[in-house]
């Protein structure tokens, strides 16, 4: 099935974001859920089309054939989003608190959504998420080369993007939203009644196969008002490119933020690694997979400074030019084994971000559907890393309702004993797929 391939070139995407370890794999996987209702009437001119012309039960439009060569404007786009909406995450959450998100789940479903968006609120959207300047086919057309790049499958490295539309049996939808998200974002479009107790396990068993299991839940209850879903599921599974040796984890102290300080084991190797430091941090890539396409990276702040100091500093240009400054060199890491889970409602950062009107009266959605507006976005995360590689998870859910050769230096040492930010980066495209805040592993 096309869902199935989908999801499996989704999967090579992010599994750079989080080391874990499940047995002799490790899965990342996020999901992006658009819920859409009516605000007021949600029927659609007839002569517009309406998903009656798409509402063959689970049926799927085979992937376009239209690509364009990948462009790094997405890729920009999608970063300065993600570390724009990481950074108002952030502002919200308790400074002892683990974060962990996937702003490449969150900017699909968005994208998918912003098909069906018009008027003041495309110029909000577009405006948030850096779209600025591309119009919707390049956009389009941008996501669908990008996404074909990054689901390429590896032994030790996949990634799999699904994405689907679930609507009400009786509402209606304009024909050239649903065609787009089905021909650019290869969206299986399926009708059910929403009415039906049942319609949410359909939809969360969608959502569960397309995350090989590590999402289990997305839509809790379907309001009245709610006509429409628009998810995308991301699965990454990637071993390290050299793993630790699990005889070399020992138990050593982490220190808090708060000065206190807790017993955990840490996986030790020595090697030659991608690495760079400044005054303020040590930085260092830990690949996954043959050819390192997807990475891990870790920031750990120096001693004298923190994690707040560093985050003034965190921003998409900045990000950018670190990641030229990376070097081969030879040193020994020191990695908690971790686990955590995170989950957020997204609403008040994107608001902040622009997008207020979306989620109000105001909004125009006309490009799919009359009187529709974003009520919630939720999104869930898992990340467990461990010896031999990276397992994550996330889910977003998206709900609209009625209304220089020098001397060769010294062989570094990093001990990642206290709170750090890591991020899983797909190597050739520059796409950055999961990044979070690790205060305290658990």
């Amino acid at each position: 099935m096309n869902r199935q391939k989908f999801s499996s070139v989704r999967e090579n995407f992010l599994q750079r974001r989080y080391g874990v370890s499940l047995g002799r794999r490790y899965v990342l996987a996020a999901a992006s859920v658009v819920l859409l209702g009516v605000l007021g009437c949600s029927q659609v001119d007839s002569s517009t089309g309406t998903l009656a012309e798409s509402r063959l039960p689970g049926s799927e439009s085979p992937l376009p054939k239209k690509t364009v060569n990948p462009d790094t404007k997405i890729v920009n786009a999608n970063n300065k989003f993600g570390f724009k909406l990481f950074s108002e995450v952030l502002q919200n959450e308790s400074s002892e608190k683990n974060i962990f998100v996937s702003p490449a789940s969150v900017a699909i479903a968005l994208a998918m959504t912003y098909n069906g968006a018009s008027g003041s609120t495309q110029k909000a959207m577009a405006k948030t998420l850096e779209l600025q300047g591309m119009n919707l086919q390049e956009i389009n057309s941008s996501y669908a080369s990008l996404e074909k790049i990054l689901q390429k499958p590896d032994a030790d490295v996949q990634l799999t993007i699904a994405n689907s539309l679930w609507a009400d049996k009786d509402a209606q939808f304009k024909s050239e939203f649903l065609q787009k998200n089905r021909e650019f974002y290869q969206a299986k479009v399926t009708n059910l009644n929403f009415q039906d107790a049942e319609a949410p396990n359909i939809i969360n068993n969608w959502v569960k196969e397309n995350t090989q299991g590590k999402i289990n839940k997305i839509v809790e209850t379907i309001d009245p008002e709610q006509v429409l879903f628009l998810i995308n599921a991301i699965h990454f599974k990637g071993r390290w490119s050299n793993e630790f040796d699990k005889s070399q984890t020992a138990v050593y102290p982490f220190y808090l933020a708060s000065g206190k300080q807790k017993q955990h084991p840490m996986m030790s190797k020595d090697g030659d690694y991608r690495y760079h430091e400044t005054e303020q941090f040590q930085a260092v890539s830990l690949p996954y997979g043959k050819d390192g396409k997807v990475s891990f990276y870790i920031f750990l702040p120096k001693q004298n400074s923190n994690l707040k100091a560093f985050y003034q500093n965190l921003s998409a240009e900045n990000w950018e030019k670190w990641m030229t400054q990376f070097r081969k060199r030879e040193g020994s890491v020191r990695l908690p084994r971790f686990k955590t889970d995170y989950d957020v409602t997204l609403n008040d950062a994107l608001k902040a971000l622009g997008m207020e009107e979306a989620f109000s009266s105001k909004a125009n959605f006309s490009g799919m559907g009359k009187n529709l507006a974003i009520s919630q976005v939720k999104h869930k995360t898992f990340v467990e890393v461990n010896e031999e590689g990276t397992e994550a998870t996330a889910a977003t859910s998206v709900g609209i309702v009625a209304t220089s050769a020098m001397q060769e230096p010294e062989p570094f040492r990093m001990i990642v004993d206290r709170p750090f930010f890591c991020a899983i980066r797909d190597n050739q495209t520059g796409s950055v797929l999961f990044m979070g805040s690790i205060m305290e592993p658990q």
